[in-house]
């Protein structure tokens, strides 16, 4: 279906929703035949039919009016009866404007659409949101505060009085008491209430606010103009302080993806000194095996697509892995001791790899769904935040805590600190140091693989996935320290803030170079790091 059908339907469903919700019924006849009379009027006519609505107060005419302004307000030619149609494939629905009854599929040469011009749009965004703002909804009266003030409609004002009076939400009151300080700055009242209004304006301190006082500004003079002027340098700087925030959020955010990306590299690396050109690879095994569950799901099981990510994690943990210690077993233990020729063995592995993906999926990007605990965002003050990027923060911190237990309380962790930090001395232990090289191997690998889960929700399934992470990976993994999971966490999120300070001001592939020089030049003077391992094969 495409998308416009979707978000029309969606609009005509709350608008519905919102009739039925007002509590308040005109006179059915009276609302039916000024909806009638829209099909014939003129632009003024129309305009003058929505203001007689708008006055009724019936927020029955809601869904009508909604549809009037999206352009889904047809007259049906067959018997003149004014009708919401949106298209439902190569036909259009039919449903009455005040009863919501559904007249079944009709084509569209019986319909006329009544028109509108951008003016009446305004008007009815404003006549909208006034019928709304009684509703019993809280939802409801909230978006009809909202329309209000982007509309800044001062015909709205007597009704945002009698709702300001009435609300019993603070909150919902503090955004009608914005709408009415906007609808006053539109009209010729006194001086002193369009100050107040510019300092209740000013207190929202949003971009929005700041737009509502330059054109206040521009247009006004006297203490209202100073007044104004002063009210936009504050926001200003509150804009300034909270777009550091929002960077920072952003940085921690690319942090948390390079940290999923880089810490299971950061194990093979400094355990065996491996330079794993395929380990992007395993992140994209990651992905695809998250698609081919979400496929699954989607044909045998709908009900679980919530969950889908949490059955693809293991999934992709136990595939990536084995996949790392038949990569290990196959051709890494041959060449330990020779960086070069590894390097280009698992490069080469590397292509081979993608060609396999392409050979088996396609070579264009597969689609990787949401889940509705990951959609949406929320507003934290002046920043934005959204769902999957806080649960990725959150997983990626929950991965590497999990790691650290697995290093530091278990044998296997025992075991892979001790060859890491001097190989000949475990193996003289009794550690079968071949098959802790296989398992580190593999576990780095499942790691990458369940990164590759986090990161199919915030980036394109396709061959090349891996690609993308790779180098920035290696320089986490050197800046942090090799082998070091601490060095790894502040790297990674060091990195990250850094690139989204960067970027706004040298680009994204200027700011990339930038921090790769800082690296180059920060290992001249540290080789080995942050956070250098000790022991005596690492020191060596």
């Amino acid at each position: 279906m495409p998308f416009g059908t979707i978000v029309r339907r969606t609009v005509l469903a709350v608008a519905l929703l919102i009739a039925g919700a007002a509590g308040v019924k005109a006179d059915s006849d009276t609302l039916r035949g000024r909806i009638g009379a829209l099909a014939t009027a003129d632009f003024a006519a129309k305009e003058a039919i929505i203001n007689e609505l708008a006055a009724a107060g019936d927020a029955s005419a809601v869904p009508a009016l909604t549809a009037l302004g999206n352009g889904d307000l047809q007259l049906r030619k067959s018997d003149g009866k004014v009708v919401i149609a949106v298209r439902d494939g190569n036909s259009y629905r039919a449903v009455d404007p005040i009863t919501a009854e559904d007249f079944g599929s009709v084509e569209r040469s019986t319909l006329d659409r009544i028109r509108v011009n951008n003016n009446l749009r305004r008007v009815i965004s404003a006549v909208v949101g006034s019928l709304t703002l009684r509703s019993r909804d809280p939802s409801v009266r909230r978006a009809a505060a909202d329309a209000v003030f982007k509309s800044r409609d001062a015909s709205a004002l007597d009704v945002l009085d009698e709702a300001i009076a009435a609300e019993t939400d603070d909150g919902i009151r503090r955004r009608m008491v914005l709408a009415r300080a906007a609808a006053i700055l539109q009209t010729g009242r006194p001086e002193a209430e369009k100050l107040a209004a510019i300092a209740v304006v000013a207190e929202h301190g949003n971009q929005d606010a700041k737009d509502l006082l330059s054109s206040v500004a521009a247009s006004a003079d006297g203490e209202v103009k100073r007044k104004a002027a002063a009210a936009i340098a504050l926001i200003e700087q509150s804009l300034a302080m909270w777009s550091v925030g929002q960077n920072i959020w952003y940085g921690l955010s690319l942090g948390s993806v390079l940290l999923l990306a880089a810490i299971g590299l950061a194990i093979t690396f400094g355990v065996m000194g491996v330079i794993n050109m395929a380990h992007g690879e395993m992140v994209m095994i990651g992905a695809y095996v998250t698609f081919m569950v979400q496929e699954v799901i989607r044909t045998s099981a709908p009900a679980l697509f919530d969950v889908s990510l949490l059955i693809a994690l293991p999934l992709a943990f136990l595939t990536a892995g084995a996949v790392g210690v038949v990569i290990e077993r196959g051709i890494i233990r041959w060449l330990y001791g020779r960086p070069l020729e590894t390097l280009l063995a698992t490069w080469g592995l590397s292509l081979v790899l993608q060609q396999a993906v392409r050979s088996i999926f396609g070579p264009t990007n597969r689609e990787v769904g949401a889940p509705s605990w990951m959609s949406g965002a929320f507003e934290l003050g002046g920043l934005t935040l959204t769902y999957g990027r806080v649960w990725i923060i959150v997983f990626a911190i929950a991965v590497f805590i999990l790691l650290l237990v697995v290093l530091k309380r278990t044998a296997f962790g025992l075991q892979m600190r001790a060859v890491t930090q001097n190989r000949r001395m475990a193996s003289s232990m009794g550690i079968r140091t071949t098959w802790v090289d296989a398992l580190t191997f593999g576990l780095g690998s499942g790691v990458a693989g369940i990164a590759g889960v986090a990161l199919s929700q915030i980036d394109n399934v396709s061959p090349n996935l891996g690609q993308s992470y790779i180098i920035d990976s290696f320089m986490v993994v050197v800046f942090g320290g090799v082998g070091n999971l601490w060095g790894t966490l502040v790297g990674a999120f060091t990195l990250g803030v850094v690139n989204k300070f960067l970027e706004p001001y040298a680009g994204a592939v200027l700011g990339k170079i930038l921090v790769l020089v800082f690296i180059i030049l920060f290992i001249q003077k540290r080789p080995r790091g942050m956070f250098a391992l000790k022991g005596r094969a690492v020191e060596s």
